[in-house]
């Protein structure tokens, strides 16, 4: 491991009990920074509700931490939206924002248009799969963007169980993500969850960044953000242990592809030479070749928008 990223280990990483919520409303009262909190959702109402109604509670009502709690519902066919609201969320649907540019599928499309629709000075993601969940993902991850003002992305670290086995989820990490970051960007080495759902940024980085559309938005983020601000300006912090629903083989394959074709252009910003990947499922008459398309588009930096510019000038 290189000796910047030792450094950058002792001096960038924390846990969530580094800094009490006291201490963080302190820092949000004096500085005056308001915080918005993005779910993205596809077909999540057995948790999304929960995770609405914890943060509301906690850091609403309790302690007046959060600002705003926006879902942004990407075509969910089950009730997703009406849990969400219900729970005390502002459910926007993703087709109804920028519609002058047509959505397209994935994570990071709902990432990138949820900039329009919230104001705060902090952004704060949470996937809406999490269980039994801790408004400590939240706090531990904004913390240190009220508290240090060189810091301008906080992502959260956690251990991530498998069938009951600590330490086994994060399999696309393991067999993806960690080997590109180790060769091609090793000052990232660092981050022990590089494609985590749940982190915090400064608008006025985010809206500088380029969004992969699809999986690989975790990734890129963190490569542009590096490039942008710099390792220093980058932190993790320990929340403590993350319950989700797990995908199957495929899906991590197609969630690696994603992610490879990321990384790939930020390499050499190059000609993609086949932006597919084909799996195999068994079938009547043996294996069956499925092939699916891997995204090949990004959204551009939020402040090319003009509908953006407009809302900031007014």
């Amino acid at each position: 491991m290189l000796e910047e990223v030792e450094r950058w280990l002792a001096d960038r990483s924390w846990s969530v009990t580094d800094r009490p919520p006291h201490r963080i409303l302190a820092a949000k009262q004096r500085t005056g920074q308001t915080i918005s909190v993005v779910l993205p959702a596809l077909n999540e109402e057995e948790t999304v509700g929960d995770i609405v109604s914890v943060i509301r509670h906690d850091l609403v009502e309790q302690i007046p931490l959060v600002d705003e709690i926006v879902v942004v519902d990407s075509g969910s066919t089950d009730r997703t939206a009406q849990v969400a609201a219900r729970a005390g969320a502002r459910v926007v649907h993703r087709d109804a924002i920028l519609p002058r540019i047509p959505a397209v599928p994935g994570k990071g499309e709902v990432l990138w248009r949820s900039l329009l629709v919230t104001g705060g000075d902090i952004v704060c993601f949470i996937d809406a799969d999490l269980r039994e969940f801790s408004s400590d993902f939240v706090t531990g991850i904004v913390g240190p963007l009220l508290t240090d003002p060189g810091v301008d992305l906080v992502k959260a670290m956690y251990d991530r169980p498998l069938g009951g086995a600590a330490g086994q989820g994060g399999r696309v990490t393991e067999l993806m993500a960690r080997p590109l970051l180790n060769m091609h960007w090793p000052q990232l080495a660092g981050f022990v969850q590089p494609l985590g759902g749940e982190y915090a940024a400064r608008r006025s980085l985010l809206e500088q960044l380029p969004f992969p559309v699809g999986y690989g938005v975790e990734l890129g983020m963190l490569v542009d953000a590096l490039h942008l601000a710099g390792l220093d300006a980058l932190a993790q912090v320990d929340v403590g242990v993350r319950l989700h629903r797990h995908q199957d083989g495929q899906a991590l394959g197609r969630m690696a592809a994603a992610i490879y074709r990321t990384a790939q252009l930020r390499l050499a910003r190059g000609h993609l030479v086949r932006p597919a990947l084909t799996q195999f499922e068994r079938g009547e008459n043996g294996f069956e070749p499925r092939t699916y398309s891997v995204d090949t588009e990004e959204r551009p930096p939020m402040v090319e928008i003009a509908e953006y510019a407009e809302r900031k000038v007014a």
